[in-house]
Formats: structure tokens, C-alpha cells, sequence
């Protein structure tokens, strides 16, 4: 699963999907001899991905921002597509506004703005 390309990249759209978020595009690599790097750019930020199937192991990073976008319903449709023995979260807050109020309010009228 983890070596092929439509697997993770059908995973990470369902993901944007499930997690509310405005797909706006998606590219994704197929490495010699194996591995896959993609990313679906959201309007609430973006989700990537890299593999080593040579180690069992992927890289994930579900990067939301706003009200309504929802990561946690992102990684469920993730771990459901890949099913991982295991997995480790390490949720950060990033963003360069002082309070997730004005950081939440900034990106929904940065939304709005891309919907209409």
C-alpha cells in the first residue's frame, strides 16, 4: 500500500473530503525503486505525505487552519485507507497570529474569498 501511488493519493483527497475542507489540487511522485511524496493543497492549508515501504513507514501531515476544517476526520479516512500497526500524533498549533480567534477568523474570510 505503501509503494503505490493511487492508494495514497486517492487516501489524502478522501481525507481533504471527509476533514471539510475545498480541494483545490494535488500532486503526487512514484519513486524508483519505491516510495511515493504527494500533497492535495486545501484552502485551509494542505496534506502530504511520504513513504518508505522499504521500512513500513509514512510521514503524514494533516495542516488545517479555520472553524471548519476538521484534521481529525482526515487521519481517520488516512488510517482507514493505509491501516498502520501503529501511529504516533503530534498535533502543533502553527500560524503567525496571536490568538487561534483572530488566526480562525483570518482564514475563514480567506476562504470565502476563494469560494466565491
Amino acid at each position: 500500500m505503501l509503494d503505490s501511488l493511487e492508494t495514497i493519493r486517492q487516501a489524502l483527497l478522501e481525507a481533504a473530503k471527509a476533514a471539510n475542507s475545498m480541494v483545490l489540487g494535488d500532486y503526487f511522485h512514484k519513486f524508483s525503486p519505491q516510495g511515493v511524496t504527494g500533497v492535495v493543497i486545501v484552502a485551509e492549508s494542505h496534506l502530504s505525505i511520504h513513504t518508505w515501504p522499504e521500512f513500513g513507514f509514512a510521514a503524514l501531515d494533516i495542516f488545517t487552519c479555520g472553524k471548519h476544517a476538521d484534521p481529525w476526520k482526515a487521519l481517520e479516512v488516512v488510517k482507514d485507507a493505509l491501516k498502520p500497526k501503529r501511529i504516533m500524533v503530534i498535533e502543533m498549533a502553527r500560524g503567525l497570529c496571536e490568538t487561534i480567534s483572530e488566526a480562525e477568523e483570518t482564514n475563514l474570510s480567506e476562504t470565502d474569498k476563494i469560494k466565491n
